[in-house]
């Protein structure tokens, strides 16, 4: 006899960690809908149960309904799930918006700052279906790890405390664990962050440097990422967290991380064009690494290794001028 599925969820994005949480929830007997954007990654993943292109190797279980259609998704569902990169949330919003029931919870996992508006995830996702009922979920996480069993921490944030631990306690199960947070804008900076800083990392290796200069970058990296926090009013706890210090230590020395792996082909002299069209997942340090020299120029605050990859991907800057410029900075105290 069937079991009755614990609920039903639809996650709005099929990369990596999309596909890894839509085969976690569905282990749990949930019901899950996997959105595909791509038509022909879509019809490859619906002939072989399996997503070869971001999750090679992992059978997607029964409970898994694919769809392609975003304004046709099978059910309307307990919780969305929205895990698409950031610079394509708006565009897909505008379809899906519509489509969701008022009250449907959702839970946001894309990482990330709208290149035009600013806006962190959570926030253009507010901008169409109100304020106050989005969750940030964030942290440590590589997929492939994560759906083979390791044992995974990420956090739960929302201003609205008890969305926060619906959430928490939703995806806490097997191997994940989930703390909560109220600190949303937080949670989402250093998530965003932590990406420019590991495409500096893997510039410094690229150029032949050690873990020596990689833990600096690491350390001054979290320091920035906490500068920035301040003027934006987040929690300064929050970036020795989880989704701060946790993701980025991850992001920075995990060979599975494509915004490291981008830096170290840069360190090594390939052009960012040549790098970019060679991925077929998307680099979000990349765009955030726009916004972000974006926004320490409109708070006017230094943000010196956010600068130097800034000037690096769009200036056309050689790395080793970028990092010879890096140590001629004049001497500071730690704190500053």
């Amino acid at each position: 006899m069937t079991r009755k599925a614990e609920r039903e969820v639809v996650v709005w994005g099929a990369g990596s960690w999309g596909t890894a949480l839509a085969v976690h929830l569905a282990r749990r007997n949930d019901r899950l809908a996997l959105w595909v954007y791509e038509k022909e990654q879509y019809e490859t993943m619906v002939s072989k149960r399996q997503n070869p292109d971001f999750l090679p190797g992992v059978d997607l279980p029964d409970n898994v309904e694919l769809f392609h259609d975003p304004s046709r998704p099978p059910f309307n569902g307990d919780l969305w799930l929205s895990i698409t990169p950031t610079q394509y949330l708006r565009s897909l919003w505008k379809v899906i918006g519509p489509v969701r029931q008022e009250k449907t919870p959702v839970v946001s996992a894309s990482k990330g700052i709208e290149n035009d508006t600013l806006l962190l995830p959570s926030e253009i996702i507010e901008s169409f279906t109100g304020a106050g009922g989005v969750t940030a979920l964030s942290g440590p996480s590589f997929a492939r790890d994560f759906v083979n069993g390791d044992p995974t921490a990420v956090v739960f944030a929302s201003p609205d405390g008890e969305c926060a631990k619906a959430a928490q306690e939703i995806f806490s199960y097997d191997n994940l664990r989930g703390y909560n947070s109220s600190d949303r804008k937080g949670v989402e900076l250093g998530g965003a962050l932590k990406n420019v800083i590991a495409i500096a990392s893997g510039l410094a290796t690229g150029l032949g440097f050690g873990p020596n200069a990689v833990a600096a970058i690491i350390t001054r990296g979290v320091r920035e990422i906490a500068r920035l926090g301040a003027v934006m009013g987040c929690q300064p706890e929050t970036f020795a967290g989880l989704s701060g210090l946790g993701d980025l230590v991850l992001t920075c020395y995990g060979a599975e991380s494509r915004n490291r792996s981008l830096g170290v082909r840069l360190g090594r002299g390939e052009k960012i064009d040549d790098i970019l069209g060679s991925m077929k997942m998307v680099a979000e340090g990349v765009p955030t690494t726009l916004s972000v020299n974006k926004l320490r120029e409109s708070v006017k605050i230094e943000m010196p290794i956010s600068a130097a990859v800034y000037g690096i991907i769009y200036e056309d800057v050689p790395p080793k001028k970028a990092l010879e410029k890096l140590l001629a900075r004049s001497l500071k105290r730690e704190n500053e």
